[in-house]
């Protein structure tokens, strides 16, 4: 029976435990650039089988937050090789997650202050951050306009543009696409924010397109054995709602069972919330179940309120990965911690958007 501290293999990834650093936006990157602080606090924490960046926009346009890390210029490259030499100098193994945020954005963000860009344009329930004087503030995000048909092909060539940047420049070991949380190839996906009447919209073979022809270019340019993906089936996060999500969801890892890819990420419930939602009920196991039926081999990574005790179960019962949010943040060595048992550093939730290294790279490690 395997446990949280055996290896195990994701695709093109070998593993040297089952515990992963899920992603998690600190908005430390002034100019989409991350600082030599951001080696150091990668690196802190490589002893996890597989680290998981903040998200990282693949465009100007993909960038909804301020001071948040990107992938389409060269300055933003060299710092991420920072990164990642410093992980592998630890022995670890790192993938960089590929973001486009649509409408969770805005103007002051977007290039030339424009409309972030949305399948419709409905504006987004939802807040954003901006950084006046180094000081983060919540602000409601910006009307969006719809994308032309026109435009999708070049979103897509940016996908894949960035991924291989991030493996042949950059030296990651691969990338995560960002299908998640309400952010744009989430918001084609989904009803609620998904109104079009065109090859992109309406049907759930067509509001699956966006995210599964960009999943189809980023496996050609770098392959699908160092390619994941993230997905959120109900998840509430900014403002994301589908009125049938298990057939849509289902579909979607059906099709993706194709690609060969090195895992799926999957976040159960209301991201960094409940894992059960009463009006949103959904069937994780008949979700794995659809994708093992297509064929597909890809590691199953679970995600969302992981606690030890509820980790080993579930990589009992058959899940490969369990992410970690929250506590890789307080905890460099979280991995030590759960496998000693020890005690938890408390998260200082003032310091986790913005700022240096206070919250950052401070936290104790065990002696």
């Amino acid at each position: 029976m395997p446990t949280l501290f055996d290896p195990v293999q994701a695709g093109d990834l070998q593993l040297a435990n089952r515990i992963v650093m899920a992603p998690l936006t600190r908005n430390r990157s002034p100019n989409a650039i991350p600082k030599p602080i951001t080696a150091t606090y990668y690196e802190q924490r490589a002893s996890a089988g597989l680290l998981i960046t903040e998200a990282t926009a693949i465009s100007h346009q993909g960038q909804g937050y301020a001071d948040v890390p990107g992938l389409y210029g060269t300055a933003q490259l060299d710092g991420w090789k920072r990164v990642t030499d410093a992980v592998h100098a630890k022995g670890g193994k790192i993938v960089v997650q590929l973001w486009h945020v649509g409408r969770i954005s805005h103007t002051d963000l977007q290039p030339d202050n424009g409309k972030p860009v949305a399948p419709s344009a409905i504006t987004a329930k939802s807040k954003t951050v901006l950084i006046k004087d180094g000081v983060p503030s919540f602000v409601e995000t910006s009307e969006p306009r719809a994308l032309d048909a026109e435009e999708l092909p070049g979103i897509v060539h940016a996908y894949a543009v960035a991924a291989r940047n991030a493996v042949e420049t950059a030296g990651f070991d691969g990338v995560e696409m960002h299908g998640a949380n309400g952010y744009l190839l989430d918001q084609f996906l989904k009803s609620g924010s998904n109104q079009r009447t065109d090859d992109y919209g309406g049907s759930i073979e067509n509001r699956a397109r966006l995210l599964l022809e960009a999943t189809r270019a980023v496996v050609d340019a770098i392959g699908g054995g160092k390619t994941g993906i993230r997905l959120s089936p109900v998840t509430p996060a900014n403002d994301a709602y589908d009125a049938d999500p298990q057939p849509l969801f289902d579909y979607v890892v059906k099709q993706l069972a194709t690609m060969n890819l090195a895992y799926i990420h999957v976040i159960e419930g209301a991201t960094g919330g409940p894992r059960e939602i009463d009006d949103r009920p959904f069937d994780y196991e008949a979700l794995k179940a659809a994708y093992r039926q297509a064929g597909g081999k890809g590691a199953w990574m679970v995600n969302n309120g992981y606690d030890k005790a509820l980790a080993e179960t579930a990589v009992k019962e058959g899940d490969d990965l369990v992410a970690f949010g929250k506590p890789f943040i307080s905890n460099p060595d979280l991995v030590r911690r759960l496998r000693e048992n020890a005690p938890l550093n408390e998260l200082d939730k003032a310091t986790m958007y913005g700022g240096g290294e206070k919250g950052y790279t401070d936290y104790p490690a065990l002696a």
